[in-house]
């Protein structure tokens, strides 16, 4: 970012770890956050709107290219998009069919969905630290007047805990969905209170169970969430040794790309371990307990 030569290396981080913020502030009413003590005073009142953005943009550029490739395609010889999507549902199909015993016609596509969109956010996070944040505030600046240090933005919606937390959420939702479905009330309030210990250890019962229950969605959240903030960072702290003079541009571009190769493999692992996780959880709701 042009900026970074203007702001400290502690404002810089926490610009690029601020997100572009709507809500309602105390004083201001409704208002795009200026800096991150008036997203924090937002509250809960508040969209991250980066976030919201760039994880409905991706989605629709999965259901677009899936569906294009859809369309197009033919029994004879597949070209490189049929065969690459193929590819991608076969590889999903094999990790439902391995790890769910029941019988749902909902568990493929939300895997599918689940794998190739937390991958495409994921994916974001490849992007240079400071391109598309430099190029937004620039244009804040020119159209609306805007100081650029005070212009923020996000691309890669799984750095932020509200997307994650989401998305996990949801994920429980169906499974206690699933678990009331397949069980019934008593089933499932059965499976909470009588096991491991039987009816004579309801209380620890309902404890154990209980944490075990809303541990899921939290793991879920917090795994993902970690993983790539831990990412970003690591690529903002790069940046930052460059810009402070700690290490010469051959030095910073070296970095970034060993950084870049080896974080492939953490932004695929992620998506696999989201979707294999919630084929698991959902499997587990479909099971009933005698």
């Amino acid at each position: 970012m042009a900026s970074s030569d203007i702001l400290t290396s502690q404002e810089y981080i926490r610009h690029h770890l601020t997100n572009l913020t709507f809500g309602l502030h105390p004083e201001r009413g409704l208002a795009i956050a200026h800096d991150a003590q008036e997203a924090a005073e937002m509250g809960f009142w508040a969209i991250h709107l980066d976030t919201l953005f760039f994880s409905v943009l991706l989605g629709g550029l999965f259901l677009w290219f899936f569906h294009k490739v859809a369309k197009a395609a033919t029994s004879d010889t597949p070209g490189p998009a049929q065969n690459f999507v193929e590819w991608i549902v076969e590889f999903v199909d094999q990790n439902v069919r391995g790890s769910f015993s029941g019988t749902n016609p909902l568990i493929g596509p939300l895997a599918l969905t689940i794998f190739v969109w937390v991958f495409l956010m994921n994916l974001m996070d490849l992007v240079p630290v400071d391109l598309v944040p430099h190029l937004f505030a620039q244009t804040m600046a020119l159209l609306f007047g805007a100081d650029p240090h005070h212009v923020y933005l996000k691309i890669v919606p799984t750095t932020d805990p509200n997307a994650t937390f989401g998305m996990a959420l949801m994920v429980f939702i169906l499974i206690l969905y699933y678990s009331i479905k397949i069980k019934g009330v008593r089933g499932f309030a059965g499976e909470l209170t009588l096991q491991p210990f039987g009816k004579w250890g309801m209380p620890a019962n309902l404890l154990l169970e209980g944490i075990s229950l809303l541990s899921k969605p939290v793991s879920l959240a917090l795994r993902l969430f970690g993983n790539l903030y831990a990412g970003e960072m690591i690529f903002i702290l790069i940046a930052v040794m460059y810009s402070a003079g700690l290490v010469l541009f051959a030095t910073g571009i070296v970095l970034h790309l060993a950084w870049a190769i080896f974080h492939i493999l953490i932004i695929t692992l992620q998506a696999f371990i989201f979707m294999v996780l919630t084929i698991v959880y959902l499997d587990m709701a479909h099971q009933e307990h005698h």
